[in-house]
């Protein structure tokens, strides 16, 4: 792999690191090019689409984490991204590197206006888009904040000091990217070693959608109830063993006990070769004596 000239040796990429950015698609640009941005674009397809110099990325890359690590307190640092794709990363950035996250839409003035409740005031800003952030990249030129911002091959660059060349549209882009960032930052601390992979997945960082989930977990759970009916083993209950003895051949002995005869009645009175009933009828019940009369 061809070195980089302007890093020093240790910050040099490995051949693992370019395979997964052209993975995630983070060279991949769009059909539209900013006039800013014609230094960063390695060359244009036949269908149209830009290709972006990935050297040039993993540089911005590098360069960009040197200025976090810069900032003495990481709180002062702030991540916001407005892009549904982008927010999982920003919200894990901050949670492994100790910055602040804005996750959804930008509140006017939360840099400018000092009486709302979330008025904040960073030394450094992180945009995913600046197109989509264009409120907080505005409001950052106001109070003199440097922007580091992910920027395609179609972004504006005005008020944006660091731009880092990458497709800022696609899920494992982003996420691939704040990933690769928040592992330098802490490898510049010291927190992370060089000499050994970081132990947190990528995966993390991805974009993952409520329904795709509720859906994959639903699929796993039938699995499962399919495989625990198909390994199941019949087990043997011996009250309710007891209880069916009971109900089957036991119901002459509590008839007996009752005082009852459990034995079928074999003359009923009617004469199924006749198809009537018995020509000779029961005698009828003698009447009652009447009372003798009072002497």
């Amino acid at each position: 792999m061809a070195s980089f000239g302007a890093l020093p040796a240790i910050m040099q990429p490995k051949e693992e690191d370019i395979q997964m950015m052209l993975s995630a698609g983070v060279h991949t640009g769009t059909r539209n090019s900013e006039h800013a941005m014609g230094e960063y674009i390695w060359r244009r397809r036949n269908d149209g689409v830009h290709i972006l110099n990935i050297g040039k990325t993993w540089e911005k890359l590098m360069l960009a984490a040197r200025v976090i690590v810069a900032i003495e307190n990481p709180s002062d640092v702030i991540a916001i991204s407005a892009r549904p794709y982008g927010m999982r990363a920003v919200l894990k950035f901050a949670h492994y590197t100790g910055s602040q996250s804005i996750a959804g839409r930008f509140t006017p003035g939360t840099f400018t206006n000092q009486i709302t409740k979330q008025f904040k005031e960073p030394r450094l800003l992180i945009v995913t888009d600046p197109r989509t952030d264009a409120q907080a990249v505005k409001e950052s030129s106001y109070v003199n904040l440097p922007v580091i911002a992910f920027c395609d091959s179609d972004s504006p660059l005005q008020f944006v000091d660091v731009a880092i060349p990458a497709n800022n549209k696609g899920k494992y882009s982003i996420g691939l990217l704040y990933w690769l960032l928040s592992r330098e930052v802490l490898r510049l601390r010291g927190t992370v070693p060089r000499s050994s992979d970081w132990d947190v997945p990528v995966d993390l960082f991805f974009h993952r959608d409520v329904e795709e989930l509720k859906k994959a977990d639903e699929e796993q759970q039938a699995k499962v109830d399919e495989a625990m009916a198909a390994t199941a083993t019949p087990v043997f209950d011996e009250a309710m063993a007891v209880a069916t003895n009971v109900v089957e051949g036991g119901m002459e002995g509590v008839a007996a006990e009752a005082g009852f005869d459990a034995t079928p009645a074999t003359n009923t009175g009617f004469d199924a070769t006749t198809g009537g009933w018995d020509s000779a009828p029961a005698a009828p019940a003698a009447e009652p004596a009447a009372a003798a009369p009072a002497a």
